[in-house]
Parts: C-alpha cells; structure tokens; sequence
C-alpha cells in the first residue's frame, strides 16, 4: 500500500562494518507498536540485529485507525516478513509487549476479535522458521523499535489529519443489492 492508503513504510539494511552481508544463523528481532488514542493513528516498527548488535534491517508502518494492541501485532508481522526473507537458523523475538508475548507463546488465550486474525498470521510467519524463541523484555531495553515506532505514528497523524472528519469515524462502505 502506498501513503495514499494511509500506509506508508520505511526500510533501511545495512551490511556488516566489512562490507560483507550478515549471516543469517541468528538473528534478534526487536518490535513495537504505538497507538496516537486507543484507538487511532497507528505505527509499528521492527528491528532486525546480529548476536553481535549490528543491525542489520529496520523497517516502519504507519497505519490506522487502530488499537495499541493491534500495533503490537502489526509490528511482529512486520518483522516475521522482514526474518523470513532471511530464513535464520534461530530467530529471538524480544518486545515489550507481556500480553502479545504471552498469547504468541500460548499461555495467554486471545479474545478479542480484532487481534485473532493478527495471531493467525504470526503463525503463519512462524511456521517455516526453523527456530523461534520469544521474550519479553523492559520497555527501556527496547528503545529504538519504540523510537521508531513513535515515528511512524507520527506519520500516520499526519495522513489522519489530512482526511475530512466524516472519513476518520469509521471506514468508507458502501452496501449494493444484487439483483
């Protein structure tokens, strides 16, 4: 989708200090998400890095409206594509996040309607990755996934902003009769 949308993405890949691409044995996902009003604008960030720290892949989303939960999710998914392409040997997921950590790893049921589907797909994401842990971590260990993030929101305000009042309540719909 394109910031027409009310999406709009931004990714960045670095190669190590050498020049030569990372190797993909194992790889650290950091994730966000961050809401602008429950629900509302919405951003989500991942950040993929070696053992080592590099960083080897970020990218952002600006959607919305959403809920933060939903951001939370969009984040993952995002950085399940992002690893994916990579296909590492051991991928850790780390997020702030305890409830969407905990209804990843199963302990938690998910009830709410609008995060089952989001679930699904993780899932999905998950499947063909050899090996995945996933922890949750302090808010202050997670800074730059929740910088980003927050950037991302900030873009989506904007494209809500520029929306006339009517389109931001609920989506556009139309109903039609089959004949």
């Amino acid at each position: 989708m394109s910031e027409s949308d009310g999406v709009a993405d931004h990714a960045a890949h670095s190669p190590t200090p050498d020049g030569a691409e990372p190797s993909a044995g194992h790889l650290i996902l950091y994730v966000d998400g961050a809401c602008s009003g429950n629900p509302g604008p919405c951003g989500s960030a991942a950040i993929l890095k070696t053992d080592d720290g590099t960083t080897i892949l970020e990218k952002a989303r600006a959607f919305g409206p959403g809920t933060n939960n939903e951001a939370e999710y969009q984040a993952v998914i995002l950085g399940l594509e992002m690893a994916g392409e990579l296909k590492p040997r051991l991928l850790t997921i780390r997020s702030d996040s305890e409830l969407m950590v905990r209804q990843i790893a199963g302990e938690y049921r998910v009830k709410a309607p609008n995060l089952k589907p989001l679930l699904h797909r993780v899932q999905q994401l998950l499947a063909p990755l050899a090996s995945v842990e996933i922890e949750h971590i302090p808010r202050e260990a997670n800074t730059e996934a929740d910088k980003l993030s927050r950037k991302a929101v900030e873009k989506a305000r904007a494209v809500d902003a520029a929306l006339p009042p009517e389109a931001r309540k609920k989506p556009q719909s139309k109903t039609f009769k089959l004949k």
